[in-house]
């Protein structure tokens, strides 16, 4: 049986409060990697880090503010470490039609899930240059793939960090930076709880697996993307939709 073993680890996961998030911290931690939280609520971010238990921290960061993503991974790294896997998590959907959309929407989440992703990534890449390994971890979605109406600035923004991920991973492989992609399909969530039973339903006739995803299948991709048996995997797109995108 093979196993992963993170210990002497140290990751970032943004969002990392609830969800997506929540369910990444706990898979990575689990593996013996120490693990940081941001999320904009630093309240909210200790809680969810003191659940998970010793070897954990959580901190306040607003991600389209280049100076709260400094501090957020300097005080990280004194509490943790120096960072090995950043998992850039974190994400923000204001839906509507194109006609509707307001700029202040369009800003809000391309400033969410597209910037706040540059702004980790940089803040995390000398340090990263400096030991010659890193990983790095971004959860677009397959709205990135696909598009999706009345997701027009979601779907930018996502398919935007699949064109980061692949400039970033051709930029650092000479430093054993491995930089990759999880694409989540539609998963077990508050958002995806809300749906109508008749849409969900819908929904689920399009799934080859006939159900949803839960949250720690997206982190059993990641944890195998930040492990030892992804070594020779750079700039990929890995799908975790159960079969909707085929």
């Amino acid at each position: 049986m093979v196993t992963i073993d993170l210990t002497g680890k140290v990751a970032l996961v943004t969002g990392g409060t609830r969800g997506i998030g929540r369910a990444i911290a706990g898979t990575l931690r689990r593996a013996g990697a120490r693990v940081a939280i941001t999320g904009r609520d630093a309240e909210r971010a200790r809680a969810a880090a003191k659940e998970l238990g010793e070897g954990t921290a959580g901190f306040a960061c607003e991600l389209a503010d280049a100076a709260q993503v400094d501090a957020a991974v300097a005080a990280a790294e004194a509490a943790l470490g120096p960072i090995d896997v950043l998992v850039n998590n974190a994400g923000l959907t204001r839906d509507q039609i194109v006609l509707r959309m307001s700029e202040g929407d369009w800003d809000a989440v391309l400033d969410a899930n597209l910037k706040g992703a540059f702004l980790m990534i940089r803040a995390v890449l000398k340090g990263m240059m400096k030991r010659k390994a890193g990983r790095i971890v971004n959860v677009t979605s397959i709205v990135g793939l696909t598009g999706n109406k009345g997701q027009a600035n979601y779907a930018a923004s996502k398919a935007g960090l699949i064109g980061l991920t692949k400039s970033v991973a051709k930029e650092y492989a000479s430093r054993n930076i491995l930089v990759n992609c999880v694409a989540p399909g539609f998963v077990e969530t508050d958002m995806t709880g809300a749906l109508p039973v008749e849409a969900r339903s819908t929904l689920l006739q399009q799934i080859a697996l006939g159900r949803l995803g839960q949250p720690d299948d997206v982190a059993g991709a990641v944890l195998f993307l930040a492990s030892d048996l992804a070594g020779y995997v750079t700039g990929q797109v890995l799908v975790v939709d159960g079969g909707l995108v085929i």
